[in-house]
Formats: structure tokens, C-alpha cells, sequence
């Protein structure tokens, strides 16, 4: 009876994971109307930006009855806030700060709109003032004199935005009473500490829209911010967001950066809004690579659950109206993003976007996250601001960089001071990323930068990651038997270089600092060669894994065969085929299934490949990682692209690569 019990709850827990919300009953975003002529891969234009908010709001909407009902949404189980009753006035605001990312573009353009019968203006209006009364439950208290930084002023950063880039509508409505008691609350936040990261903006826009309605505000506090942030520049359109890089580069740090500029940084401090214009061109030959070519974007980094705020810098392109710029490539990803998601099944549940990636994903989710959090995602639609007639609209979709490249090509563009890779496969139409990672667990109170969101090998477009099991599952990671006899994920990783297409990395073990490897990553057509050294004074288990294929219409298959001498292990889910060949050092091949660890399915498979290593002064592990459509099968060619690794000592090797020049990897 106790078994049966605890395989019950076992099942109930993989549930839990499990990112496909069958229950979901919410209707799919549709496309109607498209226009090909203009936009041949996606169908869509503005008015279907437009579509695709409105559709959005309408779910918001759906909680909203009348003008007292809070912008407050069912929680989703897991780790995301609110845990206790004082969390919830911060959690009403996220609501309401965050949706109106989506609804104020769309007011500035139809002042009357109505949703659900309720007139949106007159909503918005009246929750913002209700923030300024203490006898209203959604009231926020202004900042204590000794108070820090903390949500609040996130929000009213997010809110200011929508404030400064429509006053017309949310702003010079208001009574003055409301406008003074407003400006009193949300200053005590604005002018007051920070976090040293993308945080110094919400700062900046508070201080800048009271500064533009002619309050008096900390003006050098404001420059002082501003300098802050630009230092935060690495180059290549990359800040870093202390410590990390991810998307906060550019749904933070580029897009506040522009809209600032826009609507009050050239009127007021145009020194510094040239500087963030300079840093915003940076971009244009780097980032869009960093999207599929149907313009699908890599999963990776914390809150992943934005999903569409990534796209916000392309539309924010159009404000420059600069020839020079291929907007059609630009609008193509935008829209191909919005489609990614929006038309993705898993995508709605109870009429809200849920906290993962495409559905429900708890191992993606923030602690700092509420259901609300998500609308941040409404960000792509400050891409509404740009005018009707910008080319970003009007010029024709096109494929970018993908159209040029060459068939059994890849490409690497790496950005420099950043240590960022990205990575397309031509082949098969995807991106990579490799980027920092160097984050203890023990030091990682909010359980996110040491996590499975940065401390993976890589991450693609076309395998969203899968996350660590309990069991040593793993996808594209190490993990290592550590002395407590449970498996340890690599994460402190240190970059050294990036030189002839090979990506070098070290990195140790957060508990036990004397096993350590050298890492060598080298992007094929096809796939990676990896070429590691394991440099531990002490045996170790550990295994490797490849991405993981999600269970899809069909049963996961598995092949296996010899070419040349090596054994390859083959899974295929009807979509993609995974291939992982152990060339050196390795002892066994498995195929590990899954549940309730990847964001597509409630069940999935890695290969991984597994060792019990000895301390030698070399002890090399040289492993392919291949991948191919489904319905195009493997030669063996493909299969067999390295035809010699030689060690030529003093840590050198010789790497001889099918088609290519003579690699040498030098650790």
C-alpha cells in the first residue's frame, strides 16, 4: 500500500513539472488576414502586432469587471511569490505596471478602446490613482527613509515608462491631487538606492518623467545613474547585467536606453543619449543572430518566462529610420517570435501566459516572479510607438544573414569582451549561445545564475534545455559523483579564449576544487566537437549528455551502429535526430529517458555517454554531438567527420576535421 502511495505521488510531482497544460482551454492566438506580399514568412504586419497584443489584454481583461478588480492573476504552483498576504499589493502592482506595457501603445493610438466593457484608459487611470489612496488595498506607501531597493520600485520604473511615452492619456487626466501624491510616493522610490544592475533605470525613468512634468528631482542622482549604466557596457551591444549576460541586455539595458533617448534623453542630456545610441548600433550586427532562422529565440537565462521582451530592441530600430538597417530581417524575428509563443499551444492557461517557456516550467521560474510577472513580455509592444510609415513595417521579410550562408557551413560570431558565442547552423536553421557561468549554489540565494537558465555547455534554438534529475539525468552539461555520492552540475566556468573556432573554458567542481577540466567546444556543420581534459587528482564517475529530445506524436527511437570503428547511438523524435559518438576516453553509452524535467514534454531523452576516470597527466574526452531533421537520415559521412586526434604534448592536440584545415586545440 505505502508503494503504491508513494509511486502516486512520484506521478503527481513529475505533473508538476510538466510544461503542457491539457487542461488549457484558452483560445490560440490566430493570424487573420495575413499579408504575404509584405511578409513572406510570417504573414504578419502592424495591425497584426496589434492583434497579437490585443489578444493579450483580452485574457487580462478577462479578471476585470469592474474598475475596482486588481490586476491579480490565479498562482502558479511552485516557487513563484505570493507565499504570504503582504505580498500581494506588490503582486496587484506588477499586474497593472506590466500589462500596461501592452495596453498603453495601444491607447496612444485609440484612447477609447474597450476590453470586456470596461474602458481601458479609464481602468488604468483609476488603479494609479487608487496607488496614492491609504484606504485602498492596491495603496503603496512611499519608501521608508532607511528603506532599500526592492519590487516596488521595479514597477514604478515599468510604470513611468508607460507614463513618459503616453502622458496624453495616463497622466494629464489625473486630478492634481492624485499627480502630486503620485510623484510624492513614486519619487521616494526613484530618488533612493538601487541595485547595481539593469535596476539603475528604474530609477532613472522616475526621476526623468517628474523631471519632465517639472517636479524637482535629484537631477544628480539621475547623471550619476545614467554614467552607472553605460559603464555596464562590455561592447558589441552586450551590458552586463552584474554578473551575467543574458536578454536583460536587451529588454533592460538597450531597450530603456533607447526609449529614454527617445522621449526625453535628446531633449534634456543628448551627451549621454548619444552614447546609448552608440551602444544600440553595436547590436544590429550581432544580436539578430542570435535568433533561428524562422526567427525563433534561443531558451537561456533567467526569466525566461518574458519570452517576447527579447525581441523589443528590433522594432526599437525603426526610431533611427537608418538605410543602413535591414528592418525586413528585423521585423521577420519579431514577428517569428511572437509566433513562437503566442500560437503555441501550452502557451495560455486560465487566459494568462504561464511562467515557463513555452507552458508551465517550474524549473525555470524565479523566485521574484508572481503570475503577473510575465507581461513583461509586453515590452516587444512599445515596438507600437513606431510610426505606421517606418520601414520597419513596410520593408519586405527576408532571411538576413541566413540567405547567404552556405549549406555544411557554420558560423561563429564571437563578441568579444563578453566572451559571448553565438553559433547558426545553416544546415538545420539554428542558433547557439555559449556564454558566463560562474555562480556557487551556496552563494546563490535566489537559486537562479548557478541553475540550469546559465550553467549549461551551450543552449540551441532547437532543444530548449531539459533540467537535471535527481538520478544524474543531464543535457548538455557535465555532471560529476561528487563526495556526498550525489551527481554535481558543472557551473564554475572561467573563459580563456576563443581561437581558430575552437571555444576554450575551465572549470572546477563547486565542492571539491581538485576535479577540473579544460574544455574545448568546436562548432561543425552538424554539430559540436567537444575536446576535453580532465586535469583531477582523484577517479571520478561522471557523465556527459547531449541535448534532449522531447516526446512529441511518437515514441522516441533509438538506433545504434559502427562506422569506422566508433559506436554511434542515435535517438529520433520525428522531428530531429540526435547522434553522440565517443571517439576518446569514454566508456559507456546509454540512452536516458525522462519525466517531468523538459519544457516541451512530460517525457524525453538524452544520449549520454559515462566514464569512471583515473588521474593520468593526460586524460583526454573527445565526444561528437550531431543532430539532423528527422526525415533526412545520416551518412556516414556526417556521422564520421574527425578522422584523427593526435597529442602532440604539452597540452597541444591535433584535430583533423573532414573538409577542413588542421585544428589545433591548445590548452
Amino acid at each position: 500500500m505505502n508503494k503504491v502511495k508513494i509511486s502516486f505521488l512520484v506521478f503527481v510531482f513529475s505533473l508538476s513539472l510538466f510544461s503542457q497544460q491539457k487542461e488549457n482551454t484558452a483560445s490560440i492566438f490566430e493570424i487573420k488576414n495575413p499579408n504575404y506580399a509584405v511578409s513572406s514568412y510570417t504573414g504578419m504586419t502592424k495591425q497584426h502586432w496589434r492583434d497579437a497584443a490585443l489578444y493579450l489584454l483580452d485574457g487580462a481583461f478577462s479578471y476585470i469587471h469592474t474598475l475596482d478588480d486588481p490586476m491579480k492573476f490565479p498562482k502558479q504552483e511552485g516557487k513563484s511569490y505570493p507565499k504570504e498576504e503582504s505580498q500581494v499589493p506588490t503582486e496587484k502592482l506588477e499586474g497593472l505596471c506590466r500589462t500596461l506595457f501592452i495596453a498603453s501603445p495601444l491607447l496612444k493610438e485609440n484612447p477609447s478602446l474597450v476590453i470586456n466593457n470596461i474602458k481601458v484608459a479609464d481602468y488604468y487611470r483609476y488603479q494609479i490613482g487608487k496607488l496614492t489612496d491609504p484606504a485602498s488595498p492596491s495603496y503603496i506607501a512611499p519608501r521608508s527613509q532607511n528603506g532599500g531597493p526592492n519590487q516596488k520600485l521595479v514597477e514604478f520604473g515599468a510604470l513611468a515608462v508607460s507614463l513618459l511615452t503616453n502622458p496624453e492619456v495616463l497622466w494629464k487626466p489625473l486630478p492634481q491631487t492624485q499627480k502630486d501624491a503620485l510623484a510624492k510616493i513614486m519619487l521616494s522610490y526613484g530618488d533612493g538606492p538601487t541595485v547595481d544592475s539593469n535596476w539603475k533605470f528604474f530609477n532613472i525613468f522616475v526621476l526623468s518623467f517628474f523631471k519632465e512634468q517639472g517636479y524637482a528631482v535629484n537631477e544628480k542622482l539621475l547623471v550619476e545613474y545614467l554614467e552607472k549604466s553605460l559603464k555596464n557596457y562590455t561592447g558589441n551591444g552586450w551590458y552586463n547585467d552584474s554578473p551575467a549576460y543574458d536578454y536583460y541586455s536587451m529588454w533592460a539595458f538597450q531597450m530603456y536606453g533607447t526609449i529614454w533617448s527617445e522621449f526625453f534623453g535628446k531633449a534634456h542630456y543628448p551627451a549621454i543619449a548619444a552614447k546609448f545610441a552608440h551602444n544600440f548600433n553595436d547590436l544590429k550586427d550581432n544580436y539578430p543572430n542570435l535568433f533561428s532562422k524562422n526567427g525563433e529565440m534561443i531558451m537561456w537565462g533567467r526569466s525566461i518566462s518574458y519570452r517576447t521582451g527579447a525581441i523589443v530592441p528590433f522594432p526599437l530600430m525603426g526610431f533611427q529610420n537608418d538605410p543602413n538597417t535591414n528592418y525586413g530581417w528585423m521585423r521577420r524575428i519579431s514577428s517569428g517570435v511572437i509566433k513562437q509563443f503566442l500560437t503555441h499551444p501550452d502557451f495560455m492557461k486560465d487566459n494568462v501566459p504561464t511562467l515557463g517557456f513555452y507552458g508551465a516550467f517550474e524549473p525555470s521560474v524565479q523566485v521574484y516572479s508572481c503570475r503577473g510577472s510575465v507581461y513583461w513580455m509586453g515590452k516587444a509592444f512599445l515596438g507600437l510607438l513606431v510610426p505606421d510609415d517606418n520601414p520597419f513595417w513596410n520593408a519586405n521579410e527576408n532571411n538576413g544573414d541566413w540567405d547567404i550562408f552556405e549549406k555544411d557551413n557554420v558560423y561563429n560570431k564571437y563578441q568579444g569582451d563578453s566572451h559571448i558565442l553565438i553559433t547558426d547552423y545553416p544546415n538545420i536553421g539554428a542558433s547557439e549561445v555559449r556564454a558566463w557561468c560562474n555562480e556557487k549554489v551556496k552563494n546563490d540565494w535566489q537559486k537562479f545564475r548557478s541553475t540550469e537558465n546559465y550553467n549549461k555547455l551551450s543552449y540551441n534554438s532547437a532543444f530548449p534545455w531539459q533540467a537535471d534529475g535527481e538520478n544524474g539525468e543531464v543535457a548538455m552539461n557535465y555532471v560529476i559523483k561528487n563526495k556526498n555520492g550525489t551527481w554535481e552540475a558543472f557551473r564554475l566556468y572561467t573563459f580563456k579564449k576563443f581561437e581558430n573556432g575552437i571555444y576554450y573554458r575551465d572549470v572546477v567542481l563547486e565542492t571539491d576544487e581538485n576535479i577540473k577540466f579544460n574544455l574545448a567546444d568546436i562548432p561543425l556543420a552538424n554539430g559540436i566537437l567537444r575536446v576535453d581534459k580532465n586535469n583531477s587528482d582523484k577517479p571520478i564517475a561522471m557523465r556527459l549528455g547531449h541535448y534532449a529530445l522531447p516526446k512529441l506524436d511518437k515514441e522516441i527511437i533509438t538506433s545504434k551502429k559502427k562506422v569506422n570503428g566508433f559506436d554511434v547511438t542515435i535517438i529520433d523524435n520525428g522531428k530531429y535526430q540526435l547522434a553522440m559518438i565517443p571517439i576518446l576516453g569514454w566508456q559507456n553509452t546509454e540512452v536516458v529517458k525522462a519525466k517531468g524535467l523538459h519544457p516541451e514534454s512530460n517525457e524525453s531523452s538524452v544520449i549520454d555517454v559515462t566514464s569512471t576516470s583515473a588521474p593520468k597527466k593526460s586524460n583526454i574526452y573527445a565526444t561528437l554531438m550531431l543532430w539532423k531533421q528527422s526525415d533526412k537520415k545520416f551518412t556516414n559521412k556526417e556521422l564520421s567527420p574527425v578522422s584523427k586526434i593526435i597529442d602532440l604534448g604539452d597540452g597541444t592536440f591535433s584535430v583533423r576535421i573532414e573538409g577542413e584545415p588542421e585544428k589545433k586545440i591548445q590548452f
